[in-house]
Parts: C-alpha cells; structure tokens; sequence
C-alpha cells in the first residue's frame, strides 16, 4: 500500500467510521457485530483503493449494507435467530399484525421523560429493519436498497411502509421534538465529536445553554449533579467518553434520540439526547448497573 493509499484510508476510516458502525447496529442489533462488518468494508475499500471510487461514503454505505444483509442471511440459515425466512418474499401480502406492546415492557429510567426499553427497531423483522435504516433513517433512494438487497423497489417500499406503520403504532405514546433523521444527523455529529475527541466539534453540536445530569444509581452521591453550560457539558463527556476506549453508537428508542456506550462490546451506558432547532439542548445519562443490565437484556433478547 503507497502512502498516499494509506492517507486516503485513514481519511476515509476517521470520516465515514461513526456513520457506517451505526448504519450496521440499525441492522444488525449487536455491536460486536456491527464493528466486524464496518471492518470488513474497510478490508474490501483497501482491495479496491479509494483512489478509484468516486463516492467513498455512498460505496462503504452500500458495501456494509450488503455485508449486514449478508450476516442476516446466514445467521438465519444457521437458525441463530428466528428471523423470518419469508419476509422480503410476502412483502406484496397483508402485514402480519404484531403483539400490543405490554405495558409491563416498559421502564421509566428518567421521572421526566420515559424512555422505552424496548427498543423499536429490534422489533421489526430482518427485511423491515434493513429497508427502513437504509431509507428513513440514511436516506438511500428506493432503487439502490432495491439493488443492495436483490428485490423490486416496489417491495422495498412496501417493507418500508410496514415498518413506519409498526414504529409509529410503537411511538404513539411518545411526541418527540424532531423526525428520525434529523436526531441520526445531530446524533452522529455528536458521536463523532465525542469519538474522535474534538472540543471544538463538541460544543458546536451543544446548544449554548444544555445542561446535563448523570444517573448512577439510586443511591449514588453523584446520580442527579447537574452540569449547565457548553462548556461544563463538553469536559464532563470528554472525561468519560473520549479515550475510555468506548465505542458509541446511536439507536433511536421510544422515538427518541438516545447513544448507546460500549466497552469492550459490552453495554455500560445510555445517553438521552434532547434536541431541537439542530442543536443537543439537554444530555441526561444513564450509567446504573441495574437499569443497564435491564437494557442489555432487552438488547440481546
């Protein structure tokens, strides 16, 4: 590899990373998983050499969406999950009707804003999950997913359709500020500050007056300690998050915007983002070790 190859990778690598890693949690639900399949585009951007694609970031978008579906395929041919082998097949048929959601399903880790542990994505069936994240949420054109998952567009937006209508029946309870995808464009802007370990980034991501607070636990001296201002916001998530070899990941749940940590592809911390007018307005973190290992559980059900 020339050195200029290499600088292009390593460009490459730092600029499209935290985009692609989520586009493979959306679709994968694991994120050991989802790091592999980010590799291996990178594995296969190196065969090919970036000097030769022209839209690096629409090639490893579409490259990693292909490897994730991939992944899906075969873990349901190994019948590691129960995924349902006929969903892109039926897609033209009547949806199948999904399960009310129970109340009991849900806990409250916040008295003022619920945020559903369920997690909504994880309930959509393989093809649903795959159409949805590449469309509603990375805004892919109908006729690439068509192409990246070997089906008619009209079938795509029919998977589409089925998953808006589930997410919605599933968010009803919850109004959040702003759509999908302006929480993933704010979100990744925020990931990325925070990953790469860029102050700078950081607050112009923060609104000037965000404040933040922090649960760890009920009994905990710091659960509740509020931290207001940019400034104070930013160093307080740079103390914990850059160089604590985290790896954060954004997943909409109960509708609304919310980071997930994870060291060592385990699950340690939730971060609740409020955000409005393209701007983080409030940073609420869950780090208790029993709501956590609530969530872990319900993440890998």
């Amino acid at each position: 590899m020339t050195e200029q190859t290499d600088a292009r990778m390593t460009e490459a690598w730092r600029e499209n990373r935290t985009h692609l890693v989520d586009l493979a949690f959306g679709m994968l639900g694991d994120i050991a998983s989802a790091e592999d399949a980010v590799q291996e585009a990178f594995v296969r951007l190196a065969r090919v050499g970036p000097k030769n694609i022209e839209d690096v970031r629409g090639w490893l978008t579409v490259v990693t969406s292909r490897i994730c579906l991939d992944r899906i395929r075969s873990a349901e041919a190994r019948r590691e999950k129960a995924y349902d082998t006929v969903t892109i097949e039926s897609a033209g048929s009547a949806a199948a009707h999904g399960q009310a959601v129970d109340p009991a399903d849900r806990v409250t880790l916040d008295d003022e804003v619920s945020l559903a542990l369920t997690v909504v994505l994880q309930r959509l069936k393989p093809a649903e999950r795959v159409v949805f994240v590449l469309h509603d949420i990375f805004q892919m054109p109908f006729d690439v997913i068509a192409e990246t998952v070997g089906r008619p567009a009209a079938t795509c937006r029919q998977l589409a359709r089925r998953a808006r209508m589930k997410i919605a029946a599933e968010a009803a309870w919850s109004n959040p500020a702003v759509g999908l995808v302006e929480q993933r464009l704010v979100t990744e802007r925020f990931i990325q500050a925070c990953s790469s370990g860029d102050l700078s980034a950081l607050l112009e991501v923060l609104d000037p007056d965000v404040w933040g607070d922090v649960d760890l636990g009920e009994f905990h001296p710091r659960t509740g300690t509020a931290a207001r201002g940019r400034d104070q916001v930013a160093a307080n998530l740079m103390l914990y998050y850059y160089g604590s070899r985290s790896t954060l990941v954004w997943h909409p749940m109960g509708g609304r915007a919310a980071v997930l940590a994870f060291v060592d592809n385990d699950l340690w911390a939730v971060i609740q983002l409020t955000i409005a007018d393209e701007a983080v307005k409030r940073v609420h973190a869950v780090a208790d070790p029993q709501k956590i290992e609530i969530l872990r559980t319900q993440l890998s059900g």
